[in-house]
């Protein structure tokens, strides 16, 4: 799955691997910039610039152990299946 998010053409992608599925977004900000909480199998991302904030949903692909990680402006959520 490849999907634009927004006016910005960032992308999110999903991969699904044999023990887990990969969901990556280029969202360009830092691990400071960004607070995402997981409620069963929908991720809330909190995107705070200091002059702006942006809430953004969508549902991951099953709910589980889930990991989290910003790194050079890409969000990765590991969901374990």
């Amino acid at each position: 799955m490849q999907q634009f998010a927004g006016g910005n053409e960032r992308f999110i992608r999903r991969y699904e691997y044999e023990d887990s599925w990969v969901i990556a977004a280029d969202i360009g900000l830092s691990e400071d910039e960004i607070d995402v909480d997981i409620v069963g199998s929908t991720a809330i991302v909190v995107a705070d610039t200091g002059d702006h904030v942006t809430e953004t949903e969508f549902e991951l692909p099953a709910s589980g152990d889930v990991d989290v990680d910003v790194r050079n402006g890409v969000l990765t959520i590991t969901i374990q299946k």
